[in-house]
């Protein structure tokens, strides 16, 4: 049985649109701007919250994206892991709504993430924030866009005055070795944080350890298809699905601050 061609159809693609317009629906319904949501609210076993919104979108998403690609592996913040995902060479990788603490509190700025990775690697991804109207997007080879337009990194090359959003305790460390940089609102959604890279909105993306695949996936292609590059500290490209999808800490950036930021950051405190 021949096998399917790993990347996206433009008909697939748009298929793909579609559905996490949809899921943003879905979601939208349980939202309250400036309010508590009235979706229930329930505590995982690290204590981080999931609503039923949550589970609304997840469960429409996982019907609606194996529809378009039956072949594909499911890897989902919200379902449980499955093993079989590590003998398909071809994932759905989706946060149904990545940055659910903001949506809970009727905070904007939540999205929802779906990445389509094969040999673990992402080949496609969307981020569809509709309490911003916000949507990026990015196939492999084809560029990033922002609401339909061209999107790319800044071109900001050195540390100081550079624009950066990320946990507090890094942003501290960039400070106490005498790097003087712009730091930023911390966008709630991680998925959010780094496409603003590719947007140029910031010059530079922090996120602490713990990232899961879910959370950065589709935000990774869109960084990379804008000119940046999302990584470890010792400058790894990331791969996605494996047996635990879980990264260290990262810095998305062009390609001239990542490693400047990387090496400040890895430095022991009080070293050259």
């Amino acid at each position: 049985m021949s096998q399917t061609h790993p990347a996206l159809t433009d008909k697939d693609f748009g298929r793909v649109g579609d559905a996490i317009v949809e899921a943003g629906r879905i979601a939208l319904s349980f939202f309250t701007e400036g309010a508590r949501t009235r979706a229930a609210v329930t505590l995982k076993n690290d204590r981080s919250p999931v609503t039923e919104a949550d589970i609304a979108v997840d469960r429409f998403l996982h019907e609606a994206l194996l529809r378009i690609r039956p072949d594909a592996g499911w890897l989902s913040e919200e379902s449980a892991d499955d093993s079989a995902r590590l003998d398909r060479p071809t994932v759905w990788i989706v946060d149904p709504i990545d940055g659910t603490r903001a949506f809970a509190e009727g905070a904007r700025d939540w999205a929802v993430s779906v990445a389509l990775v094969h040999a673990g690697q992402p080949l496609a991804g969307i981020l569809w924030a509709p309490a911003l109207s916000l949507r990026y997007e990015a196939r492999a080879g084809a560029g990033a866009l922002r609401n339909g337009l061209p999107i790319g990194v800044s071109r900001q090359a050195e540390i100081a005055g550079a624009r950066v959003a990320g946990p507090r305790g890094m942003l501290d460390m960039l400070c106490e070795r005498g790097h003087a940089v712009v730091a930023m609102p911390r966008e709630p959604s991680l998925a959010l944080r780094i496409a603003r890279v590719a947007d140029a909105a910031l010059d530079a993306g922090l996120a602490s350890s713990n990232a899961h695949d879910w959370d950065i996936a589709a935000a990774d292609i869109i960084l990379r298809e804008a000119g940046g590059q999302l990584g470890t500290l010792d400058g790894a490209r990331l791969r996605y699905n494996t047996r635990a999808p879980v990264h260290g800490r990262l810095i998305g950036a062009n390609s001239t601050l990542a490693p400047l930021l990387a090496a400040a950051l890895a430095r022991e405190k009080g070293s050259p």
